[in-house]
This record gives C-alpha cells, sequence and structure tokens, in this order.
C-alpha cells in the first residue's frame, strides 16, 4: 500500500480560500527561486518577440510600404506589401549594424551569400531590390520596387515606347500607365472630367494645340477615349533620341531618350563577352561598380581591367532590367541601369493593408490583392 502525507495546515488553508500556490522552482544549489516579477516577465517577452520579428523579417519575409506612384496603377502610394525573401533564395546578412536601420559599422563587409531558392526570377516578376548607384552597403541602400523587364542574357532596346525583349515586343499590362495624346476634332470641346475620372484618369494636361491634351492613362482607359465621338485619335506621347534626355539616361551620352533606348545586352552570370565600343559604355560601370574590378583605357584605345589590357569579360552575377510600370513617371534601369542579383531582396506578393492618404481612409478594396 502506497504511503500518503498528510496535508499541513498551511495547505489546507490555501485549498480552503480557493487558490493554490505554485511553488518557486528550486535553484542549482537546491533552494527554491523567487517567483520573476512582472517588469521582468515584460521584458523578456518583449526580447523574445525582437528576437522572433528579427529572424522572420531578415530570413523569411519583409513588408514594405508604397512611397512613390511609380508603380501606379499596379501599386499605390500607401499601399503596404508583404515581400518574401524565400522565393529567390535568402540574402544572409552583408553589412553589421543596426537591423532595419542605415547604421552600420563603416568599412566591415560579412563574408555573405545566398541560400537556395524555390524558384528563378521571371520576366513580369515585381521585385524589392535595393537601389544599385546608392554609395553604401549592399543591405544598407534604399530599398526600390519595379517589375523585370528583361532577363540575364536577353538583349532589350525600346522603340517608339515599345519594349522588345530578344526581338519580342512587349505589351503593355492591364494596369501600366503611360502618357497619351489625345487629338480632339473640335478644339472648342473639352474632355469630361467625370468620365474620365471613371476611367481612373486624373492627369490632363493642355498642349500649345488647342485640339490636343496629354493625359495619363492605362491601354483600356486610352482605348475607350478613342471611341469617342469627338476624339479623332489617341496615339503615345513618344520622345525621340537625344535631346535634354540624352545626358540623363544610363549610359549618358548614347542619344537615348525613355522611349527610345538601346539596344544593350543585360549581363548575365558565366557570360563570356567580346568588349566593344558599342557596349564598353553600358558594361564598364557594372564591371567596376559591381564585379569589383577597376577599368581604363589605353591611349591607343585598349580597355584596361584591373589595369591588364583585356579583349572580353566572364560576369560573375546575374543582372537585371526593371521598369516602372508608370512608365512616363519611373526612375528605373533605363536612368541607372542594371539590378545585380546580390541587391535582390526578394518578390512581392500581395498588398496587406493600404491607405489613402488624400482621403485619410484605408482601401478596404485593395486588401490582400496578389500582385501581378
Amino acid at each position: 500500500m502506497a504511503a500518503t502525507h498528510p496535508e499541513s495546515t498551511t495547505q489546507r488553508t490555501r485549498k480552503r480560500r480557493g487558490r493554490v500556490d505554485t511553488p518557486s522552482a528550486p535553484s542549482a544549489d537546491g533552494q527554491a527561486r523567487p517567483p520573476k516579477s512582472k517588469l521582468r516577465e515584460w521584458v523578456e517577452a518583449l526580447v523574445f518577440a525582437l528576437v522572433v520579428m528579427l529572424v522572420v523579417r531578415t530570413f523569411l519575409f519583409d513588408l514594405f510600404r508604397i512611397p512613390t506612384p511609380s508603380m501606379e496603377k499596379t501599386l499605390l502610394v500607401g499601399d503596404y506589401l508583404f515581400v518574401s525573401k524565400l522565393h529567390y533564395g535568402v540574402r544572409t546578412p552583408i553589412s553589421l549594424g543596426i537591423p532595419f536601420t542605415k547604421i552600420y559599422v563603416p568599412g566591415l563587409t560579412l563574408p555573405h551569400t545566398r541560400l537556395p531558392g524555390f524558384t528563378e526570377i521571371e520576366r513580369g516578376d515585381v521585385i524589392v531590390f535595393n537601389y544599385p548607384p546608392e554609395d553604401l552597403p549592399i543591405d544598407r541602400k534604399t530599398h526600390y520596387i519595379k517589375r523585370v523587364v528583361g532577363l540575364p542574357g536577353d538583349t532589350l532596346w525600346i522603340q517608339n515606347k515599345v519594349v522588345y525583349v530578344n526581338g519580342e515586343p512587349q505589351s503593355l499590362r492591364p494596369t501600366m500607365q503611360q502618357y497619351w495624346r489625345v487629338i480632339k476634332s473640335d478644339p472648342r470641346i473639352m474632355l469630361p472630367e467625370v468620365r474620365l475620372a471613371e476611367l481612373g484618369i486624373e492627369e490632363v494636361q493642355p498642349t500649345p494645340d488647342p485640339r490636343q491634351v496629354l493625359i495619363m492613362a492605362t491601354p483600356g482607359a486610352a482605348e475607350a477615349i478613342a471611341q469617342w465621338p469627338y476624339v479623332e485619335r489617341v496615339e503615345p506621347l513618344v520622345i525621340p533620341r537625344g535631346g535634354t534626355y540624352s545626358d540623363l539616361m544610363y549610359p549618358p551620352g548614347m542619344g537615348y531618350s525613355p522611349d527610345n533606348y538601346g539596344p544593350v545586352v543585360i549581363p548575365a552570370q558565366g557570360l563570356n563577352v567580346t568588349l566593344t565600343e558599342e557596349n564598353w559604355p553600358y558594361l564598364e560601370p557594372v564591371i567596376r561598380r559591381y564585379e569589383g574590378h577597376t577599368t581604363g583605357r589605353q591611349q591607343d584605345g585598349t580597355f584596361l581591367i584591373d589595369g591588364r589590357p583585356a579583349t572580353t569579360y566572364t560576369f560573375r552575377q546575374d543582372y537585371y532590367f526593371v521598369m516602372g510600370d508608370n512608365r512616363d513617371n519611373s526612375e528605373d534601369s533605363r536612368f541607372w541601369g542594371f539590378v545585380p542579383m546580390d541587391h535582390v531582396v526578394g518578390k512581392a506578393l500581395f498588398i496587406y493593408f493600404s491607405w489613402d492618404g488624400r482621403h485619410h481612409l484605408p482601401r478596404l478594396n485593395r486588401l490582400f490583392k496578389p500582385i501581378r
């Protein structure tokens, strides 16, 4: 028969009061530990939550807000995005500092790599990346978001606003917008604001010709306006080569414009290219900035890489050509060049919240909307 122990007077008293105290856990020396204070419990819970958040945002997912209209109408100012770092592979930390700030130890670069992902970057993906031209450690650079237009190894050019990739024209997506020229049959006619608003058009600009106005619109909206009886035709507003844009494009001085650009060959890992007068202007910055070499030219024009004559170069990583969906209001690869793979943060998956700053209201119809 098992032995039983009589209850003490204190135990019987606690039960009668409806309460049973949990005894303190013994310490290593057998002595009872004092219970944790409420403040200590709160601090430990906060530290645990911060560690979990740090791990999740560093290695799994991250959250971003859209601050500019360069992706409208696909993404709106005030959209909050859920971005996966797992799709293309997690990038390990590159600098040492306070996470999610630009406070870091200057001059110190950590050994870094990209873990395997479960998908490759595809043409049309909307990606978040670190802004390449910024002079900071890669993971401390400003976050940008654009759509991938050109993949590693592609030949890309833009002719009269149409993007061509390997000779194939790329159609505008339904949510992309650009400037269109609306030619009216009568200069006295004003485009009705109500009908424009129904088509999502907010920007209308006059021109010196009273028969013409400029609108910022999607392809569907432009096509709808072209059917109005007092509209003669609607055509894209095209900026020709040369002019004031030449020195603003990448690379400068090539005579490019946002609507007439290239052709350029997008560098790819393992791609061996013959260096020429035509490709050196846009490949040399890549070799110098992102591949880590010194570059130059001899007096006879010979290309120099790390001080030695070179006629070819083999790239060590992939690069991407990106553009904003708001084609005429986007600072993208046309202006500053390619996105190196080591600058890619992740894939934008869906909108988890959206705030309309103009009306100070949430956009409930955009909650959990997938990004396509």
